[in-house]
């Protein structure tokens, strides 16, 4: 087990979320309503679903009062009940980039109409069911600062246990049940099979590590290698996705490259 470099693309996602809060936000209380409804219990302990979206929500900063509100609606009924669907859109953007997203709405209509223009103005197209899944797998992936708050004024920060050294983190990644990990500047992400991920943030935290964050997420198999003007398009299509409110999550097969990454970021 080794780190190695596939955060680049997650890097950009997780910066264009953050981004936009306040949307952020909205989706984020969505997938935890939804998780605890088709739960069926609010207590996450009982919910690994529901587990899941809250240590995900936890990751982007999403406040306790919010995450209380949102499971309370899976359970209110009348006019303030949550009915919500599940649903799985597939196709290709720019330079041939396959694009798989994952949506929750109330109005399958409204969020197909929203994500075939996004396609459209981009001179990409949706395609069917399981056109593209097959190029994506489904994992856990967690993150861990390597360093967190002491709460002392004079040392404001320190060691995140055996976070802060990677042979030490190493070991404690493969004691949790870990598939592999990879160093992200001032964090590490720890990638897990989907079914693993609560075992292995609960592996974690027992190490006296603590988890800033975990989610499931889809990530491509076989990356597509596009030029910098095509990362450009493609990043575009991404943006506008993300600006939909009823999209939970928006993955694609484009490769990061650094040089990409570099252009993205000027």
């Amino acid at each position: 087990m080794s780190g190695h470099s596939k955060w680049a693309t997650t890097k950009h996602r997780k910066a264009a979320q953050d981004a936009k809060r306040s949307a952020l936000f909205s989706k984020l209380s969505r997938n935890i309503t939804v998780a605890a409804k088709e739960g069926g219990d609010p207590n996450p302990e009982n919910n690994a679903s529901l587990a899941a979206a809250i240590e995900k929500a936890k990751g982007y900063s999403l406040p306790k009062d919010k995450i209380k509100t949102a499971i309370d609606k899976a359970f209110s009924t009348g006019k303030d009940a949550a009915n919500y669907e599940t649903i799985v859109y597939e196709g290709y953007g720019p330079a041939g980039v396959a694009f798989y997203l994952e949506a929750l709405t109330d109005n399958r209509n409204r969020t197909a109409a929203d994500v075939r223009s996004a396609f459209s103005h981009a001179g990409g197209n949706l395609g069917t069911s399981g056109s593209v899944a097959f190029q994506f797998d489904r994992k856990g992936q967690i993150v861990v600062s390597k360093e967190i708050e002491t709460g002392d004024k004079k040392n404001p920060t320190g060691p995140n246990g055996a976070a802060a050294d990677e042979e030490e983190f190493m070991l404690a990644v493969a004691d949790a049940g870990a598939d592999d990990y990879d160093d992200a500047d001032e964090e590490w992400i720890v990638y897990t099979a989907p079914t693993d991920l609560m075992a292995v943030v609960k592996g974690l935290e027992e190490q006296d590590i603590q988890v800033k964050g975990a989610e499931l997420i889809m990530e491509a198999t076989t990356p597509t290698q596009v030029s910098v003007s095509d990362a450009k398009k493609v990043m575009r299509l991404v943006d506008k996705l993300e600006e939909l409110e009823d999209l939970q999550n928006v993955y694609h097969t484009m490769e990061m490259t650094d040089e990409i990454a570099a252009a993205l970021d000027e």
